[in-house]
């Protein structure tokens, strides 16, 4: 794929540059709480202003029906991308009606816009593809060039990561060909030891990457809600823990063909449990207990991997050439349990392996956590995306800005 280096080479000044960022913060009321994925962006929206593009900022945020909800306005977006850019960004309060166009026509060399929720329209993620087609040639009308480098939404089929780069002269910007160099040193002549460290509720969100990497990886390590389907599978009493019990059979088939290939699947020797989950919004101090793993009391809820287990894993990332993580080990919303989380994001750190940590709630946690983000190798800012580029999946998104 062509990126935005050739793209500069070439002359940007008074082009009208769209660029398909990942916008989709977290916000309280209007407030964002992590601005992570603005600051993802500005390398590239800041080397098009500078060369004197007129630069079309564009992204989703949350879930809304295809019609216009003030709850998931990009307004928010918008403002905090100018504050870091340190110039006004002119803000369009549609995606392409009379809003967007002559915000767009307005723009002048090195200014930058941003158009309101491509959610707004249903086109956006419409299943039917001439639904989908229109809206990418509207929006479209409002560029000459295409720049992709929202990577968390690269795992979609919509039409502004995938229908729109075939109608422009299409390139990757600096975050996506940061993230795909990066996937890339985990999937293609990996350094080893190789640790992947899995967390997360569901087993279900991580089956299919699991099954990829009992494959590639020298050690997976399980934790998060997900840990107590594995123990479950194991015959453990797991309480009133999560667990997914249409899941145990692809567990028990994973744990044996772990065993048979001589990938250590290292699963919790201990629990912090809970006789209910945590109040996250009050904090106030939980009745939290270790146990062993083996010795769960059935009236007790697992919320974050023991003291043990925490040991256990820095020591099997210790000796790590390239280690992959992904997902929480407990509740790390929660003070009482955080510290398998913590644990985890510290092994990382101690190690001198390549670290990745595998964006979603892995990233919010670094931050929420208090841990500097420029120690990690590199924080994914798609978690989504990530994990279905480890499955081997090929991604609407990059497809679309292959040449």
């Amino acid at each position: 794929m062509k990126t935005i280096d050739e793209l500069l080479a070439e002359g940007v000044t008074g082009k009208r540059v769209f660029v398909r960022a990942d916008l989709n913060v977290p916000l309280s009321g209007t407030t964002i709480t992590d601005d992570g994925r603005i600051r993802a962006v500005l390398p590239t929206v800041k080397a098009l202003a500078q060369a004197g593009a007129r630069v079309v900022v564009a992204s989703h945020l949350g879930r809304p029906k295809g019609a216009p909800d003030p709850a998931f306005s990009l307004a928010p977006a918008a403002d905090r991308l100018g504050e870091l850019l340190g110039a006004q960004v002119e803000f369009a309060t549609d995606t392409v009606g009379e809003s967007a166009t002559s915000t767009v026509a307005g723009l002048t060399d090195g200014q930058v816009a941003v158009i309101e929720n491509l959610r707004f329209n249903a086109g956006e993620t419409a299943k039917d593809d001439a639904e989908r087609a229109a809206f990418a040639d509207r929006l479209a009308a409002l560029a000459d060039v295409y720049v992709g480098d929202g990577f968390g939404a690269v795992h979609r089929r919509h039409a502004s990561v995938f229908d729109l780069p075939a109608r422009l002269p299409h390139y990757a910007g600096y975050l996506i060909a940061t993230e795909v160099g990066v996937l890339k040193k985990l999937t293609e002549d990996v350094q080893r030891p190789y640790v992947v460290a899995l967390g997360g509720a569901k087993v279900s969100d991580k089956l299919a990457v699991i099954d990829q990497l009992l494959g590639k990886a020298d050690r997976i390590l399980i934790g998060g809600g997900m840990a107590y389907t594995f123990l479950k599978a194991k015959g453990h009493e797991i309480g009133s823990s999560l667990l997914q019990e249409d899941q145990l059979g692809a567990v028990a088939e994973y744990l044996e063909r772990a065993e048979k290939t001589g990938v250590e699947l290292v699963l919790p020797v201990d629990a912090v449990v809970a006789p209910a989950f945590p109040d996250l919004k009050s904090k106030e101090p939980a009745d939290a207990t270790a146990v062993a793993a083996d010795a769960m009391p059935t009236d007790q809820m697992g919320l974050d991997v023991g003291p043990e287990s925490r040991k256990l894993y820095a020591s099997k990332i210790a000796d790590a050439a390239t280690v992959f993580w992904n997902g929480p080990m407990g509740v790390f919303e929660h003070p009482d349990f955080a510290e398998g989380t913590k644990a985890v994001a510290q092994a990382l750190l101690d190690s001198q392996a390549f670290t990745v940590v595998g964006g979603g709630d892995s990233a919010a946690a670094v931050r929420i956590l208090g841990f500097d983000e420029n120690a990690f190798g590199h924080i994914s800012t798609g978690g989504g995306a990530s994990l279905e580029y480890l499955e081997g999946k090929t991604l609407p998104g990059l497809a679309a800005l292959e040449d």
